[in-house]
């Protein structure tokens, strides 16, 4: 099945889903608009597009939601609540709301992704939390060296929640690619943010899922995959009152 559909009483052949394609999987033939048969990766610049929505993806289910310019953002407001974000490391015992956490997810979803992959798959840990965490403990607590933290962990005390701070949400988020993932973690922590969540990258469990088959066995990571980023989310028990400096900025442009 092609993965277009395109109406051809709505389409007035304007040419803006050809010459938006990244593609070239469309193209125009005697005034009609007209697909290649192998080619697309699915988009949706073509739907996205569309001043008369003639075209609609085989494959996927739409809402006609309409865009949301990034423009109607106050651009000072969003760069400050970004230089704000804090790492959260204390948190309090209270549940995040299913809600909050498909808002998440979506997020995640629509993330960008290399050639429209959509590769990124996200593990919320749940019952599975203690059990994972136990063995992420165990593991440093033998003393295994992971990566160059061993004079670091000489100097801490390996807590029963040292990896997940007692927090009431971990989302294990893994792919064949670290940007896709990377970027998809990304989107997550400025929607958790919003939502009055803390967030803290958790990336001693992403190096005990390199060290430890059983707890690859445990999250059920897919094959091909790598853990790219663990999220443990809640609500802060602090509330951080600056901005922290950062150094310089190191840019070279030519």
């Amino acid at each position: 099945m092609n993965p277009i559909l395109i109406d051809d009483e709505k389409c007035i052949a304007c040419s803006s889903c050809i010459n938006d394609c990244p593609n070239s999987f469309i193209y125009m033939e005697d005034g009609k608009i007209q697909t290649h048969d192998k080619g697309c990766m699915e988009c949706g610049h073509c739907y996205a597009i569309c001043p008369e929505g003639a075209i609609k993806m085989a494959n996927y289910d739409f809402s006609d939601e309409m865009v949301v310019s990034m423009t109607e953002i106050n651009e000072d407001t969003l760069l400050n609540a970004m230089k704000s974000r804090r790492t959260t490391r204390q948190f309090k015992p209270i549940e995040v709301e299913d809600e909050k956490i498909n808002m998440i997810l979506e997020a995640g979803r629509y993330a960008p992704t290399g050639a429209n992959s959509q590769d990124v798959k996200y593990t919320i840990l749940g019952s599975k939390q203690a059990e994972a965490e136990e063995i992420c403990v165990n593991l440093f607590r033998k003393g295994k060296k992971v990566g160059n933290i061993s004079s670091y962990l000489r100097r801490i005390e390996v807590t029963d929640d040292f990896f997940f701070k007692g927090a009431p949400l971990v989302i294990v988020v893994s792919s064949k690619s670290n940007i896709n993932a990377g970027l998809a973690s990304a989107y997550m922590e400025i929607m958790a943010n919003s939502l009055g969540l803390g967030v803290l990258y958790s990336g001693f469990f992403v190096m005990c899922t390199k060290l430890s088959r059983k707890l690859r066995n445990l999250i059920e990571l897919e094959k091909g995959h790598e853990v790219v980023s663990c999220m443990v989310i809640g609500y802060p028990k602090v509330k951080y009152q600056r901005i922290v400096p950062r150094k310089d900025l190191q840019v070279n442009r030519f």
